[in-house]
């Protein structure tokens, strides 16, 4: 069984721990699950870290069990060894290594020692894997996972449920994987609680595909870019920032982000922690990015940043601050829609969200975001006002309209929409791309249809947009003029030559042709004045018949 199989298997085993104590698909799940799984992350992380250490590597390797000879460190010892490790690498005491707690899973109170263990892990790493709100409160790694369980009898016993999960799976094997492997797992992991169902924030899913076509037309395969900022204010769990980063090679860049919900925000910062972007947990966020974006300069400007990108909500009831945002002229330069008399939930917030990301690119940056495919034909209101900026102040650089039922809780049509703020002319080449026709059909978990790209499929419309090729019914290169002489329209569609086919024909042919069709014409005519006369025959014999 390979490592990602036992990866899976360890995931499924504890989702059923939850299972067995009634907690199967409650709203408090996923805390435990991700939580359990991250403490074991953790717990491997460190033992690998601490057996490559100069001073104490060779008595941690050389010791039949490496937690057990930790336990023998004195406390200047402990110390010791934590001021040799990366600042990244998380600290452990002895007595808080799975070793140590399995050895006390017979102990009475159990549950409350799991839950010790993992709030001074928490307490320790804080200035490592805390994250902030807009309130500035540090959202810490670990809570308590045993209260969850009403019965306080049962807390022990699903504490030693879960703990004996790990003891026969090892993450050190896994360390040196690569994106794809902890892509996959992360996916697995949150598969259950990324959902709609997870209220009114959750996350619109960003399938890995198309995260890996943003970031492919983004940064090019071989560029070599150090020091680069990365910046999602609608991040969720961070599928489009993991993809980025991993294009632009982890150590070479900085994520920053910000999300309403608390929910997608402890996702991200598992996949930050899965994905080696340590580093960039402080920077992620907690709160609404419209009333109060949190990154900002030193005199409270909106922070610019190397790329930015978004999959916002299309449609959302924001009513409740729609007037407070409306005031900040500078930043929705283009407008906020208006509260409708009936469906609130119809505001197209996703405009606030294309003027945001605009707005947070820095000059020579680039960005991409996910929009409703309506929008690139729009030819009235805030839309179309965007849409003029977009290409007046040659901002735009491309456009992909993606298949339908191609991402995981919306059926409806989207596009992404590619932006350039290096300096252009009126003739730059903008590339637009209709994939709509793409993809095969599958049916998902729920026996809903879906549509994914297939790998080739990929590769023509990353290669496509790169080279800016012109391709029959596909993909069209247009300037900004012709844009501006087209109304500002970002639809392939609406650049394809209209094709009439014919064939060529000699007089003889043609007059044979009319002829023919004279005849059949003549036929049909004849038999419709048969039918009429029939139809008239028969209503004069109707009669009145009285009762």
């Amino acid at each position: 069984m390979d490592i990602k199989e036992r990866t899976v298997n360890l995931i499924d085993s504890l989702k059923a721990v939850c299972g067995n104590a009634g907690l199967g698909n409650d709203g408090n799940e996923y805390k435990i699950i991700t939580e359990i799984f991250l403490y074991k992350f953790l717990n491997d992380k460190f033992a690998s870290q601490i057996k490559k250490n100069l001073k104490y590597g060779a008595r941690i390797s050389n010791a039949e069990k490496w937690d057990a000879e930790y336990d023998t460190f004195t406390d200047d010892e402990v110390e010791d060894l934590w001021s040799y490790m990366d600042h990244n690498t998380p600290r452990l005491r002895p007595e808080h290594t799975l070793g140590h707690l399995y050895n006390a899973c017979n102990q009475k109170e159990f549950g409350d020692t799991l839950d010790g263990t993992l709030l001074a892990i928490a307490n320790i790493n804080a200035d490592i894997f805390s994250m902030a709100s807009v309130g500035e409160t540090k959202i810490t790694i670990f809570e308590r996972v045993t209260t969850l369980i009403q019965e306080v009898e049962q807390r022990d016993n699903f504490a030693k449920a879960l703990v004996s999960k790990l003891a026969d799976f090892n993450f050190e094997d896994v360390f040196d994987q690569k994106y794809d492997f902890f892509s996959d797992i992360f996916e697995y992991l949150i598969k259950d609680y990324n959902t709609a169902g997870g209220g009114k924030y959750a996350e619109y899913f960003t399938p890995k595909s198309i995260a890996a076509i943003i970031a492919r037309l983004l940064v090019d395969d071989d560029a070599q870019l150090t020091s680069k900022t990365c910046y999602d204010p609608t991040a969720g769990s961070g599928t489009l920032l993991i993809a980025l980063a991993h294009q632009i090679g982890t150590d070479r860049c900085t994520i920053f982000s910000q999300d309403i919900s608390q929910k997608s925000s402890q996702m991200l910062r598992l996949n930050l922690i899965l994905n080696d972007l340590v580093d960039s947990i402080q920077n992620i966020v907690k709160g609404n990015t419209l009333t109060n974006p949190a990154h900002k300069n030193a005199d409270s400007t909106l922070r610019k940043f190397d790329f930015v990108v978004s999959n916002p909500p299309f449609k959302l009831d924001f009513s409740d601050y729609r007037e407070t945002i409306a005031t900040d002229k500078f930043r929705f330069w283009a407008g906020v829609p208006s509260v409708p008399a009936k469906k609130k939930e119809s505001m197209a917030i996703y405009t606030c969200f294309i003027q945001h990301v605009v707005n947070s690119i820095k000059t020579g940056g680039k960005g991409a975001i996910v929009i409703p495919t309506g929008f690139i034909t729009a030819k009235s209101g805030i839309e179309n006002k965007i849409l003029h900026r977009l290409v007046d102040d040659h901002i735009v650089s491309g456009v992909v309209s993606m298949p339908s039922n191609v991402f995981a809780n919306t059926g409806t049509n989207v596009s992404v929409l590619f932006f350039d703020k290096n300096p252009k002319s009126d003739s730059y080449k903008v590339i637009l791309v209709d994939a709509s026709k793409l993809g095969e059909e599958y049916k998902d978990a729920n026996g809903l249809k879906k549509v994914r790209l297939r790998d080739d499929e990929i590769e023509t419309i990353v290669s496509t947009f790169r080279q800016k090729r012109a391709v029959e019914d596909f993909s069209v290169s247009v300037t900004y003029s012709e844009i501006k002489e087209k109304g500002y329209v970002l639809s392939a569609g609406q650049y394809f030559d209209i094709k009439i086919e014919y064939v060529d024909i000699t007089a003889d042919e043609f007059n044979a042709q009319m002829q023919a069709d004279t005849q059949d014409l003549a036929s049909m005519f004849q038999q419709s004045r048969s039918l009429e006369a029939d139809i008239m025959q028969q209503l004069q014999s109707l009669r009145f018949a009285a009762e």
